[in-house]
């Protein structure tokens, strides 16, 4: 499985919970129809002023080919173009990893 991780930055035109609600609604509703998307998550830091990033998206698809596919898409396509709209997109790092779960549950 491979991960694409994002850490996000708002422009400036968006406060921290505007940015939120933007990603995690309209912006949510056009990435979840990537093709190839196997999961979709993202996350807000919970005291948003102590960080210097706004959120952290993770996408997960079978392999690189289903990833670069997925954004060279008209969905993809589509993602990116809104995705411009309020995350400044060269400000955070992304990263594409090949994960290994560890754990994924928690045993008493």
């Amino acid at each position: 499985m491979i991960k694409m991780v994002d850490f996000l930055v708002r422009t400036d035109e968006f406060n921290h919970e505007e940015f939120a609600e933007r990603w995690q609604s309209e912006h949510a509703a056009i990435a979840k129809d990537l093709p190839g998307l196997r999961k979709y998550t993202t996350s807000v830091p919970t005291n948003p002023d102590a960080v210097e990033y706004d959120g952290v998206l993770e996408l997960y698809f079978d392999d690189m080919a289903a990833l670069n596919e997925a954004f060279e898409s008209e969905v993809g396509q589509e993602v990116q173009a809104d995705a411009a709209e309020f995350i400044d997109l060269e400000a955070g790092p992304t990263l594409v990893v090949d994960e290994t779960v560890q754990l994924d549950e928690i045993h008493d």
